[in-house]
């Protein structure tokens, strides 16, 4: 093949895997590679598009291959280490960033990289390690010193961190993200030395920098159509849904999975301390919210009435198999746990595709949970968008809860509601009923779940919270902030009354929560 006639079809393959369109982008890197096999970004692009495409095998053999060719482009390795990072690989992408550091010693980005994997680890000796070497490169690098003080606070050294951050801040930091993200840093500082009123003052300064490296507006208006269409859907559907959907599709006609359970609520909602309590079972495989819903599911809401039996069949299939790629080997009879607060927006659809499925819903005191979604340091989306004022993290809570409001109406839905409140007050008699709405008996591994944890990568934002013991400080927190709270106050007490909380605390759950759950189930 002429030179210029293979590098036109590079170009065609590249512009195929920028526009996911990832079926055709996997046809032509195919035959590219064939026609080059010694090119390693070709192999490299051939395993992206085979991820976009979730042949995930497919994906992991080309990246090999390109690793064998050139393994000591530090670049090169660098990259497919991210790949498997979104992949929710983190021992081969942690593999990759240690080995694209080797080939470039004074690589400052490789290392960060790995610093900040061993981190979300809980590897935080190794991470030290990792990032002094960063200083040493580099004594001024920005995202080396906001993450040094970042692991100065997760070891409860405060002062060196609040030192570490306040030197940042007046260096005044080039890089995007370390220029908000040490005042939110700096913000938990403050509240966990109970400086709450600078607390806010520092979280207000990190939100207005967010704000003006985003386009805001846009994503409001993204998410305004997306909650319009929730609401819209949610309000049409009537209480025998769910039996109707069963009729449709009867338990013969469905494409086998493995038992299946829902773990919802609004984020900052307690749903990463479940999930760790039931992962610690043996018979249980938690997932800490994977992209399998986001990425095969969610782009059927719109379509939700018009969905064939095939069609779900054909989703069913491939969202389960999206899971055990993340979850890795898993015992025979293992149920799927899928702890994912945000999709709660989208549970009819989980209900279509899913009518067997078992739904669990944390609660928290509303007021607590708005206080702690404005702490979040979030990359903005849609979604987190919300989240740079009170105001628009109670109408998101407004809009997630009401759509599970309507739904724990439906008749034949195995549901139960758990509190946060409870699960710290007393983590074996709350935790031992979530467990048993599984079906399943308390394990004494649970008591101990925080060890487990500390062994695994969470994606939640609370992934530091559950590696320790259950604590209670975190229960009316919002106290201290109530005068910031005060003018969203009015728009969370109709939530407040309907799940049960008041002043005084949370009063007795929903009587009929058990009840229906286990008549359901």
């Amino acid at each position: 093949m002429p030179p210029d006639d293979f590098y036109r079809k590079v170009r065609g393959a590249r512009e195929l895997l920028l526009s996911r369109r990832f079926a055709q982008a996997v046809a032509c890197f195919e035959k590219l590679t064939r026609q080059s096999s010694r090119d390693p970004v070709l192999w490299m692009e051939y395993g992206n598009a085979a991820s976009g495409l979730r042949e995930y095998d497919l994906a992991a053999k080309a990246w090999s291959t390109a690793l064998d060719l050139d393994p000591h482009n530090s670049d090169l390795v660098g990259l497919i280490g991210h790949q498997y990072q979104v992949l929710r690989q983190p021992d081969k992408a942690a593999i990759c960033f240690k080995q694209a550091a080797a080939a470039n010693p004074r690589g400052i980005n490789p290392r960060i990289s790995l610093a900040v994997l061993l981190e979300k680890s809980h590897q935080l000796g190794e991470a030290r390690a990792v990032l002094d070497e960063c200083l040493a490169i580099n004594a001024r690098d920005e995202q080396a010193r906001y993450l040094s003080a970042t692991l100065d606070r997760r070891e409860g050294k405060l002062e060196s961190a609040e030192t570490r951050l306040r030197d940042l801040m007046t260096s005044n930091p080039t890089h995007h993200f370390v220029h908000y993200a040490c005042r939110y840093e700096l913000a938990e500082v403050l509240n966990q030395t109970e400086r709450y009123d600078e607390a806010m003052a520092m979280l207000g300064s990190a939100k207005d920098l967010q704000r003006r490296l985003t386009d805001t507006e846009r994503f409001r208006k993204v998410y305004e159509k997306e909650a319009d269409e929730a609401r819209r859907i949610t309000r049409g559907l009537g209480r025998t849904t769910l039996l109707e959907w069963r009729k449709l599709l009867p338990e013969k006609s469905r494409e086998t999975i493995p038992p299946l359970a829902f773990l919802g609520g609004h984020p900052r909602s307690g749903t990463t301390l479940i999930e760790q309590i039931l992962d610690a079972h043996p018979g249980v495989t938690a997932l800490d919210e994977p992209t399998a819903f986001p990425d095969i599911l969610q782009p059927n809401f719109s379509h939700l009435g018009e969905l064939s039996a095939a069609r779900i069949n054909v989703l069913r299939r491939l969202y389960i198999k999206a899971l055990r790629w993340e979850a890795g080997p898993v015992p025979s009879g293992s149920i799927f746990l899928d702890k994912n607060p945000s999709p709660t927006a989208r549970l009819p659809l989980w209900l279509r595709i899913f009518p067997e499925l078992r739904v669990i819903i944390a609660l928290r005191d509303p007021r607590d949970v708005v206080l702690s979604c404005y702490f979040q340091n979030l990359q903005l989306n849609p979604t987190s968008v919300n989240f740079l004022s009170f105001e628009g993290i109670a109408k998101h809570y407004a809009d997630l809860m009401d759509v599970w409001l309507a739904v724990r109406e439906w008749e034949g839905l195995a549901w139960m509601e758990t509190r946060y409140e409870d699960t710290v007050t007393d983590m074996r008699k709350e935790g031992g009923r979530v467990t048993e709405f599984l079906g399943l008996d308390w394990d004494q591994r649970q008591e101990q779940f925080h060890e487990k944890s500390r062994k695994k990568q969470l994606y939640s934002p609370t992934y530091q919270d559950v590696t320790q013991p259950v604590y209670s400080r975190s229960v009316a927190r919002w106290h201290a902030y109530a005068k910031h709270l005060e003018p969203v106050l009015p728009a969370l007490a109709p939530y407040c009354r309907a799940f049960g909380y008041g002043d005084a605390g949370p009063q007795a759950r929903l009587t009929n929560a058990p009840a229906e759950a286990k008549k359901a189930a």
